[in-house]
C-alpha cells in the first residue's frame, strides 16, 4: 500500500512539474544588442527591424514622442528594436540574430518608463511600426541579410536547460519512487 502511494503522488508530482512547463513556467527571455557590435552592423540592423520586414515597433524609440528614445544612443535604439522584432516573431528561434550583432538575455532590459515586451502578446500591443530614428538610418544597400534563420541556439540555450533538467528530475524522482 506505501509503495502505491508513493508511484501516486510521484505521478502527480511529475504531472504538475510537467505542466507549469507547459504553461509557461519557463523564464521571459530579451533579445538585445550585442556589446562591442560594429556600428555599422548595428545600423544596418536597427534599419532592418524597423523595416516591414523585419516588424518591429519603433514607435518607442522616436525622437520627442518615445518612452525609450533617451539614451539617444545606438545601442539602445537597435536593442529595443531587436527585442521588438524577436517577440513580434514569436521568439521563433534565430530570430535574435542581426547577423551576430544581437544576444539573448533572461535579464530584463527595461528602465524607467521604456518597457521592453517580454512576450509576444506583449509586442502586438497598439503602437505602430515605423522608421528608425533620424541619425540612424543607412542607405548602404551592400548590408548583409539581417533576417531570422533558422539556426535554433537562442532557444535551445536558454530554455532548454531549464526544460530538460526539470523533466530529467521528474523521471528520476518517478523511477526511484517506483
Amino acid at each position: 500500500m506505501r509503495r502505491r502511494r508513493f508511484s501516486v503522488l510521484a505521478l502527480l508530482w511529475l504531472a504538475s512539474t510537467w505542466g507549469l512547463l507547459v504553461a509557461g513556467g519557463a523564464s521571459a527571455t530579451w533579445c538585445i544588442a550585442r556589446s562591442g557590435a560594429p556600428t555599422k552592423t548595428l545600423v544596418a540592423g536597427l534599419d532592418y527591424a524597423c523595416s516591414p520586414a523585419g516588424g518591429a515597433d519603433c514607435a518607442p524609440i522616436q525622437a520627442g514622442s518615445g518612452l525609450c528614445f533617451l539614451p539617444n544612443t545606438l545601442a539602445a535604439h537597435a536593442s529595443y528594436a531587436y527585442n521588438s522584432a524577436f517577440q513580434r516573431s514569436g521568439a521563433a528561434p534565430g530570430a535574435c540574430d542581426f547577423a551576430g550583432t544581437a544576444t539573448i538575455t533572461i535579464t530584463d532590459p527595461s528602465y524607467g518608463s521604456c518597457t521592453y515586451p517580454a512576450s509576444p502578446s506583449a509586442a502586438r500591443s497598439p503602437g505602430s511600426t515605423s522608421r528608425p530614428p533620424p541619425g540612424t538610418s543607412n542607405d548602404d544597400s551592400n548590408q548583409p541579410d539581417l533576417g531570422p534563420d533558422s539556426d535554433a541556439e537562442t532557444r535551445v540555450a536558454v530554455g532548454g536547460a531549464t526544460s530538460f533538467m526539470s523533466l530529467a528530475l521528474s523521471c528520476f524522482v518517478y523511477l526511484h519512487l517506483r
